[in-house]
């Protein structure tokens, strides 16, 4: 039965022969000289009091339900012993109070009300704001209202836990400081660390030396950085390092968000997963969506391609990716150069867009314009926007095609052996239309419409379509220039054929027939045959050059020399019959052939003329002025003769 102050002190009185008497109270207090009211410990209630003063100090024994207060500080405890009111050792479900969120249990306790120090042992537990820490010693600092501990110790705060060897709690602030194997365990990961700190009130971890965050999947290293476990949002920095599977990711940041489920490696960046590597200024991959983002010189590469932009965005689950900046991929044996490109790997279409360049370096072709349409899948590509240009090597030199909108398609090969197909070889078609021009050093062309082929190198011309060869002109109603070694070895006109050929565009050497096939050798002009309703008007020269008459043919077909890209000589076949005039009583003008248009103002003569967006072509050229008002070739200026000599060509 517990008993009254009142009574304590009457029993105390009557018993305690020889002690002190306190006269009201047990709390009354002792004198002391050295001692003040806030340095000592006051009694509030106690089962059995024993006092004894021993050489000048008195000492209190406390048993049962003690009770004990310094300010606003509270003890409680089984049994104590207090040393001058400023000592106290407790023991048996020792309790402190400071305030109304901090509570500290243990077996027993050392405490010194002057400096406020108290040890306790065995099963402690400091409860601050429903956080609790287990240890087997704890030094507690009600001044500073800090733990310390070094025997080992256990913080709870909900589902988490943390341990390590030693630690400071620090109660004010709600900070703990864990050090030497730090474990902390969550239901979502493990974390291993040499240094910790942990905000019970923020539930945020700070990382203040190398840690290792350890989940079902995932292993992240770091050596500083911070994990708000409340809302799910971490950053781990200095030698940061992600691992989880074949993915590792390296940055100077890696930052996670798990409500939006981002994660982000800044500074440096790089992620791999077996062949695949992407690097940049930053990446940031959202797990729901399935996007990964690069941003700053930024590059992807795998097994197939590789991809260097400003800007990366690629998306997993769809499989689309879409750069910006500067953009450059590489997928061989293509390369393709833009501002920006989008692309569906599903599909396998994409789209490209500012300054394009894309090549296929196994046929050394290169288009360049403003938009490109492609399918990957099938390896088809539309060019369009502005004069999009082909550029492809041909005879060492390089031949540049533009018209409005190319189109390049390619095509498999393949062969089938004992059921088994192989593919043998991988051709390329290209499509140009309208407006096609050509520009080569020593070839030019136009049409309104073409076809390319690489399996047999042949280049079709169709619609008005004509061919300038040095000093010849080709014209047909479709025209077919096949190619071998890089070089020209015919041209074969359908349907219509006219070739001019003039070395100073005075007089004109012309060919007409219904089909002709020219033959060329090294890239020059060597020989032609001409088959239906062959027409020829030939400029004969004499063996210094000089012009000696002209020889008009009919026949049914004929074959023709070249030389020098001059006509060296004609055979004509089936029933020919021919007429020669001397060039002082040709009428040159009569003698040009039905259709004759030598075409000599739409000729291109640089590749800027190919990419002039508005192109005139002349349709006709002027008719030979009369003999009088003409110096003859080979003259100079001066008086005009009244006839032309029968020599002298000289450049007109």
């Amino acid at each position: 039965m517990r008993l009254s102050l009142l009574r304590l002190c009457c029993l105390l009185v009557a018993t305690l022969t020889g002690q002190l008497l306190f006269a009201q109270r047990l709390t009354a207090p002792v004198t002391s000289t050295q001692d003040t009211s806030q340095q000592r410990i006051t009694i509030d209630f106690a089962d059995t009091l024993d006092i004894i003063q021993n050489e000048g100090v008195v000492i209190q024994k406390l048993l049962g339900n003690v009770e004990l207060r310094q300010d606003s500080i509270f003890m409680y405890c089984d049994s104590a012993i207090l040393y001058d009111k400023v000592r106290l050792v407790a023991q048996g479900e020792v309790l402190i109070q400071q305030g109304d969120s901090l509570n500290v249990f243990s077996d027993s306790l050392n405490y010194d009300a002057q400096t406020r120090l108290a040890t306790l042992y065995s099963e402690v537990v400091l409860d601050s704001k429903g956080q609790q820490l287990f240890t087997d010693q704890l030094d507690y600092d009600l001044n500073t209202k800090v733990g310390t501990y070094s025997t080992g110790a256990l913080l709870t705060n909900g589902t988490t836990q943390l341990t390590s060897k030693r630690g400071y709690f620090y109660t004010e602030t709600d900070e703990v400081y864990f050090k030497d194997s730090v474990i902390l365990i969550d239901p979502e990961f493990n974390l291993l660390s040499d240094t910790l700190k942990f905000n019970t009130q923020s539930q945020t971890a700070f990382f203040l030396g190398p840690t290792l965050i350890k989940s079902d999947s995932t292993n992240i290293y770091c050596e500083d950085g911070f994990y708000d476990t409340a809302n799910e949002v971490a950053e781990f920095r200095q030698n940061a390092q992600f691992v989880k599977g074949e993915q590792i990711a390296v940055g100077e940041v890696i930052r996670y968000e798990g409500e939006t489920e981002i994660y982000s490696i800044i500074g440096d960046a790089s992620f791999t997963e077996n062949d695949r590597k992407a690097v940049g200024d930053t990446i940031r991959y959202n797990d729901q969506t399935g996007e990964t983002n690069l941003f700053g010189n930024a590059i992807y590469q795998d097994s197939t391609q590789y991809i260097a932009a400003e800007e990366i965005f690629y998306n997993s689950k769809t499989e689309t990716y879409r750069t910006r900046g500067r953009s450059y991929v590489s997928d061989p044996p293509q390369i393709l150069e833009a501002d920006e490109i989008d692309y569906d790997n599903l599909t396998g279409l994409g789209i490209a867009l500012g300054d394009v360049v894309w090549q296929d370096t196994s046929q050394q072709l290169t288009i360049v314009c403003e938009r490109a349409q492609y399918n990957q899948t099938t390896d088809y590509l539309k060019a369009s926007g502005g004069r999009p240009l082909l550029i492809s090597s041909l005879e060492g030199d390089s031949l540049y095609l533009a018209s409005d909108t190319l189109i390049a398609v390619s095509q498999q090969d393949s062969v089938v052996v004992d059921s088994v197909e192989t593919r043998i070889d991988t051709s390329r078609t290209l499509f140009a239309y309208p407006d096609v021009r050509i520009y080569k050093s020593d070839l030019q062309a136009l049409c309104d419409s073409l076809v390319y082929s690489t399996r047999d190198s042949m280049f079709r011309f169709f619609h008005d379509p004509i061919i300038w060869s040095d000093t010849s002109q080709f014209t047909a109603d479709t025209i077919y220039m096949t190619l071998s070694n890089e070089q020209i070895d015919q041209i074969r006109l359908r349907s219509r054929s006219f070739i001019i050929n003039s070395p100073d565009e005075l007089y004109f050497n012309q060919i007409k027939g219904k089909n002709t096939v020219a033959f060329f050798e090294e890239g020059d002009l060597r020989r032609m045959r001409v088959r239906g309703n062959a027409e020829s008007v030939y400029y004969a020269i004499d063996e210094e050059d000089a012009y000696v008459g002209v020889n008009k043919t009919l026949s049914a077909s004929m074959l023709v020399y070249f030389g020098n890209n001059e006509v060296e000589k004609i055979s004509f076949f089936k029933q020919p019959t021919a007429t020669i005039t001397p060039m002082a009583t040709a009428d040159h003008n009569a003698l040009r052939l039905e259709g004759f248009q030598w075409i000599s103002l739409g000729r291109p003569r640089s590749v800027k003329d190919v990419l002039v967006a508005e192109w005139q072509r002349a349709t006709s050229v002027p008719a030979v002025r009369p003999t009088q008002d003409v110096p003859p070739p080979g003259v100079g200026g001066g008086s005009v003769p009244e006839s032309p000599p029968e020599k002298g060509r000289g450049g007109g």
